[in-house]
């Protein structure tokens, strides 16, 4: 069986790709929305959306099926184990970058976002804006739990789903033909 530093090492730089796209897509969609707003712009928003959700999960099983190439002698839970590592590096990374981000990077995010949805929005009052005045110091530390424990819970239960079948249980795959 693997040692943790292998382990450790594969599962970083799975969580290092799946993170770094999550970020580029949170980076792209920053610059889409400040392009303005348009039923282009919203489509190619939606695109990337589906391109990123796609790529990811397509991105977590090639890591799991190469960590289980790489061990073989890797059962389904050292694949899952694996798969929910990688899941907690993407996420830890993800959501200190959005911390990172809405702390020092633009401090004014969070309160650039509730003034645009109180503009579009009729249903937003005053009591509602004071509330959520007093919320807006919290919210980096909120997005931060938030989006770790969701892509967290994402990544293993994507992971529990492929690693079923990751390595094959099927008896006669590993029979030479002759």
């Amino acid at each position: 069986m693997t040692d943790k530093k292998t382990l450790f090492n594969s599962a970083g730089i799975g969580g290092l790709v799946l993170g770094g796209i999550s970020i580029a897509y949170f980076l792209i969609g920053i610059l889409i929305s400040g392009a303005g707003a348009g039923t282009g712009l919203a489509l190619l928003s939606g695109l990337l959306w589906i391109a990123k959700f796609a790529g990811c999960i397509m991105l977590m099983k090639f890591f799991m099926k190469k960590y289980s190439a790489a061990e073989p002698d890797a059962d389904s839970s050292d694949v899952f184990r694996f798969g929910r590592l990688v899941a907690l590096f993407s996420a830890l990374l993800f959501a200190a970058f959005l911390l990172a981000f809405s702390t020092y990077i633009n401090p004014s995010y969070f309160e650039d976002a509730i003034l645009t949805a109180a503009q579009n929005n009729p249903m937003f009052n005053g009591a509602m804006m004071d509330q959520l005045e007093q919320m807006l110091p919290k919210l980096p530390t909120i997005t931060f739990f938030s989006q770790f424990i969701y892509c967290w819970l994402f990544g293993v239960v994507l992971s529990a789903i492929f690693a079923r079948n990751i390595p094959s249980s099927n008896p006669f795959d590993n029979i030479d033909e002759q």
